[in-house]
């Protein structure tokens, strides 16, 4: 299974559109996917006792991490870096066993005209710290709210083409890898 993680924990958010874009790329090229929402974190999570003591809420999401067979972050870029939620949503995964050996790729987006690429090469320093195994292709998406149709749909085909080779190549990648 490829794990989506939709990078932000905004409401209504186009990253989570991506994500969902990205997630149906994932299907098309033969994976099972799933998209993590940090939306839909628990809120008790955030209370300072979650240092000491996970709350279950968060157990669904520590399982899919555990069992992905890769794991592919729409990463949105706000203020030059990654959001704060998607790094505390990474310090709350177990420790050190989470993420280690496990392929990442990142697909960045923003407003702005770089597509996150210091969001995501920030990003990458947190996952290579945690062991996780980078994977080489990345894409950024600049002005991507302009490449969305109002069903959030990816609609510059440029784009589109980069997304799809690379997700399609992250999955073949990660199921050369699970059978190894």
């Amino acid at each position: 299974m490829i794990v989506v993680i939709s990078g932000t924990n905004r409401p209504c958010s186009t990253t989570r559109k991506v994500a969902a874009v990205v997630e149906e790329m994932v299907v098309a090229a033969g994976a099972q996917a799933r998209i993590l929402d940090l939306c839909d974190l628990p809120p008790e999570l955030f209370a300072p006792a979650s240092y000491d003591t996970t709350p279950e809420g968060f157990a669904p999401f520590q399982e899919a991490m555990s069992a992905a067979d890769g794991i592919l972050c729409v990463v949105p870029e706000y203020n030059g870096s990654f959001p704060g939620a998607l790094k505390y949503f990474i310090d709350m995964l177990s420790f050190p066993e989470s993420l280690v050996g496990t392929t990442a790729g990142f697909i960045g987006i923003s407003s702005g005209p770089w597509g996150g690429v210091r969001a995501v090469e920030q990003l990458e320093m947190v996952f290579q710290y945690r062991h996780a195994h980078l994977y080489g292709r990345r894409v950024f998406l600049p002005a991507v709210s302009t490449m969305l149709d109002d069903d959030g749909r990816l609609v510059e085909p440029a784009a589109e083409r980069r997304l799809r080779e690379m997700v399609a190549d992250f999955v073949r990648h990660c199921v050369h890898l699970s059978a190894l």
